[in-house]
């Protein structure tokens, strides 16, 4: 039996996640959107997996550029995150010119003031469903100065951990 989509969807309402935004720049362009779907693979090597829809325009970019960073939210930054859902309507322009973006090794934007930066090569694709996941050693990280972090649950921004 085959859970309904909606109850689906409202279950994973309950499971809280980091809001990131994850980015890429390459041959492809350059390309960011916001995601709560990251989470740690392996330590050796390091590895993250991130989920990315395949009916979005960034798919193809951030398989083409072959590079990503995952950009972890701090608490202030919930503007970003709105600006790099979607829901403002800016252009990828735009986007990237609300924050203020470095880069580490493999040339993914990284964004100034994020709690932390995963810098990382993408070495696998898996196709499931709706989404294709991608899986990406960490080649370098950066740890921001925040010490509050954004947190998306029940649908909502909260506020998680301790200011410094």
């Amino acid at each position: 039996m085959t859970v309904p989509q909606r109850d689906f969807r409202d279950a994973m309402a309950r499971l809280g996640a980091a809001v990131n935004i994850l980015t890429s720049a390459g041959p492809a362009g350059r390309a960011g959107f916001t995601a709560s779907a990251v989470c740690s693979v392996t330590d050796a090597p390091p590895t993250v997996l991130v989920c990315i829809n395949r009916a979005s325009n960034n798919n193809a970019v951030f398989k083409s550029n072959g590079v990503l960073c995952v950009n972890t939210l701090a608490s202030g930054q919930r503007e970003l995150s709105d600006i790099f859902a979607g829901a403002t309507g800016c252009s990828m322009e735009d986007r990237f010119a609300a924050g203020v973006w470095g880069h580490l090794v493999t040339g993914a934007p990284v964004l100034q003031g994020a709690v932390v930066s995963f810098d990382c090569r993408i070495t696998e694709v898996l196709e499931k469903g709706t989404h294709s996941v991608l899986f990406a050693e960490v080649e370098a990280i950066r740890g921001g100065s925040e010490h509050e972090g954004l947190i998306y649950f029940g649908r909502d921004y909260h506020r998680v951990g301790n200011a410094a």
